[in-house]
């Protein structure tokens, strides 16, 4: 059996490395930002995923599967959305036109995250289940809005309920930044109606023309009502609130989510519930970039998931979830990450190299020790990848028991490893063309890579010609 090992986890909040200790450890939570559902997810929403499914796992291992409890939502509640509902299904009911504007994109983003590897959460609330008060009694938009009201953090102004930024006063902890600074860089002509620059939208009203939800807020002991939709920063504070609580153990989501949106999720939190902490841990993984540049539709370099699952887009071809997987993991979660072609082929050769040697274990081990401890020490997969490599170079039956429960640990399946037929075959062209040319190194060096791969190579001779023939089989 292995040992615990004591986790320890780099908070944005306090910018330092901190041993984790749960509120309840019969109780973790942790809340992650999900997708807005607009589009297909691309793969820089991919990294958080992979991310936090492995601190997930992490955890479950550490305290008990029954013992934790992973949200991740699902943000349909978004000005296009809204108006693509409106129009194309103007006779239902909001709700009910946004499901079915999301429903290819959901479904799709499911499909997507299980080829990852990735474990559903606990709970994968959507936002426009909790616009309004609900039958429940779990926590919604509406009531935190009016909660905040209440407190005095929000104010009316121009058909929109937002947050007074002065009324809370250490605003922008999480990010460093504060409000002189904002400020000193707000432009006067922009959004008059505003008491202080750095004030956020909390319900914005709703023409006759915009699809909105009918809502009544009361300030000054007077009734106000505002058919509208809300803010972007409130749908988290209200759906993790209502699975997690006032107070919870780990935030996490993408370093680009700092500010405003993670930064604005404390503020309307703490205020509303009168809390000192929103989550005690804020976890942020790096950016993501492809080839060497940010990833955009005007650079020609913006790629979805489902792009690299299903189409032949990057690279030429085809790529399989698990190496999609190991090939963000190559890099520690909080650095930049760039995903290239080069990056995807060593993730390949490297994980059909595992899988093979896992395939021979004559039982299934215990999760290596070592791993979990790099695992623990913030998460470090980089240096896991190092150590699994070494572990597999051990060439002992225990070792390879070892490496086959640590790889499913981190959530590598064999099965789902597909062989591309088709470069085989043009590695089996180029040995044969390497072999008439009598170059015997660079054919025994297409060789030795293919079997690393877990494709070994037969010659023989055609029967009839007498001519050299390869044939090949998969032996993991």
């Amino acid at each position: 059996m292995t040992e615990a090992p004591q986790l320890r986890l780099t908070n944005t909040l306090t910018k330092t490395k901190e041993v984790f200790r749960p509120i309840d450890p019969q109780n973790v939570r942790m809340y992650v930002c999900g997708p807005t559902v607009y589009d297909f997810a691309h793969i820089g929403n991919a990294r958080p995923v992979i991310v936090f499914d492995v601190l997930f796992r992490l955890l479950r291992h550490l305290y008990g599967e029954a013992n934790v409890t992973y949200v991740r939502n699902i943000t349909d509640v978004d000005d296009k959305i809204n108006a693509r509902a409106l129009r194309d299904f103007p006779d239902l009911p909001l709700n009910e036109a946004i499901r079915k504007v999301t429903e290819t994109t959901a479904t799709q983003f499911h499909e997507d995250v299980k080829a990852l590897g990735c474990l559903p959460p606990t709970h994968e609330p959507r936002a426009t289940e909790f616009v309004l008060p609900r039958a429940d009694g779990k926590a919604d938009m509406v009531g935190l809005i009016q909660s905040l009201i209440d407190r005095g953090h929000a104010y009316a102004a121009e058909g929109e309920i937002l947050f007074d930024t002065v009324s809370m006063e250490d605003y922008g902890k999480l990010s460093g930044r504060n409000l002189e600074d904002q400020r000193a860089g707000a432009r006067v002509a922009v959004d008059i109606h505003k008491k202080n620059p750095g004030d956020f939208v909390l319900w914005k009203a709703s023409s006759e023309a915009e699809p909105g939800w009918d809502a009544t807020f009361t300030i000054g002991g007077k009734p106000l009502a505002i058919r509208g939709r809300p803010g972007w920063h409130i749908e988290c504070s209200a759906m993790s609130a209502a699975y997690l609580g006032e107070i919870f153990d780990i935030h996490g989501g993408g370093l680009d989510l700092i500010f405003p949106h993670h930064e604005n999720e404390i503020a309307q939190s703490r205020c509303a519930h009168g809390t000192e902490v929103m989550a005690n841990y804020w976890l942020h993984n790096g950016f993501l970039q492809v080839e060497g540049r940010k990833m955009s539709k005007s650079e020609g370099n913006f790629v979805t998931i489902h792009d690299l699952l299903h189409t032949e887009k990057f690279g030429g071809r085809k790529w399989p979830g698990e190496v999609l997987r190991l090939a963000m993991l190559m890099t520690h979660y909080r650095e930049p990450i760039d995903f290239s072609v080069r990056r995807l082929e060593e993730a390949e050769s490297t994980l059909r190299k595992w899988l093979r040697i896992a395939d021979q274990a004559p039982v299934q081990g215990d999760v290596s020790q070592p791993i979990l401890d790099t695992l623990a020490d913030d998460m470090a997969t980089s240096d896991a990848f190092h150590a699994l490599s070494q572990l597999a170079g051990r060439g002992t039956d225990e070792a390879a028991a070892s490496l086959k429960a640590t790889i499913a640990f981190l959530g590598f399946e064999p099965e789902t490893i597909d062989v591309d037929e088709d470069a085989v075959k043009r590695f089996v062209a180029n040995r044969l063309a390497f072999i008439r040319d009598k170059n015997w190194t660079e054919a025994d060096r297409i060789r030795d890579e293919l079997l690393a791969q877990g494709i070994q190579l037969k010659d023989g001779k055609d029967p009839t010609t007498g001519e050299r023939v390869t044939t090949w089989e998969v032996k993991r």
